[in-house]
């Protein structure tokens, strides 16, 4: 059974003296193409949205409702490690970049964070700790995993409008068969990530094949 998100962490973090508990995720490692998006939410205690639960657990349109309630009651940013990024940093280092921009947008700085996963980004500038599956056990983490979704999701219809046929109105740029069959028959465009495989040895085959 699925469990569901509590303010335990935050409770905790609160007992020792820190007021701003941030929680952070991050959405887009797997796919093909676009940006990987990080969000960090400060939640107001008193005002946490109602069915507020993992990102995976909701539907598209529960997940943009309850978005909304989140940004008008927590403190939330969004920001973004690019495809150049990616390619030149590494996908998880390039995640950890995005989690600290979120980190350094939110309106008031935060005391301590909560970091979904099991790696700690490096140089984050406040106290900090990971929890594996933080989505599905704090609130905090869940709230920013709605945030990211969505916003990411948005970025990649816009993208979806200026390169049609890759389906990124509907995989989000996942590896999909839809996805891989365009990337084949369409190209590789400047979104997609080179030094993922599928994409590179597209790139690696076109250029074999013209020499």
């Amino acid at each position: 059974m699925r469990s569901t998100p509590d303010f335990a962490h935050e409770i905790a973090a609160r007992v020792r003296g820190l007021v701003r508990i941030a929680g952070v995720d991050e959405v887009g490692r797997g796919p093909l193409c676009g940006p990987v998006t990080a969000a960090a939410v400060v939640l107001d205690p008193a005002r946490i949205p109602s069915g507020l639960n993992d990102s995976k657990a909701l539907t598209a349109h529960q997940r943009t409702a309850i978005a909304g309630e989140i940004w008008a009651s927590a403190d939330c940013a969004v920001a973004h490690a690019s495809v150049a990024e990616i390619d030149a940093l590494n996908i998880l280092q390039a995640s950890h970049l995005a989690m600290r921009r979120a980190l350094a947008a939110l309106r008031l700085r935060a005391d301590h964070a909560l970091i979904d996963g099991n790696r700690m980004p490096r140089g984050l500038p406040l106290s900090a700790e990971c929890i594996v599956k933080g989505d599905a056990r704090s609130l905090s983490i869940a709230a920013a995993s709605i945030i990211a979704k969505v916003a990411r999701d948005a970025l990649m219809v816009d993208l979806a409008q200026q390169h049609p046929g890759y389906g990124w109105e509907k995989n989000a740029g996942y590896p999909t068969p839809e996805h891989l069959a365009a990337l084949k028959n369409l190209g590789v465009t400047p979104h997609h990530r080179r030094s993922f495989r599928p994409v590179h040895n597209i790139l690696y085959q076109d250029i074999s094949l013209t020499h």
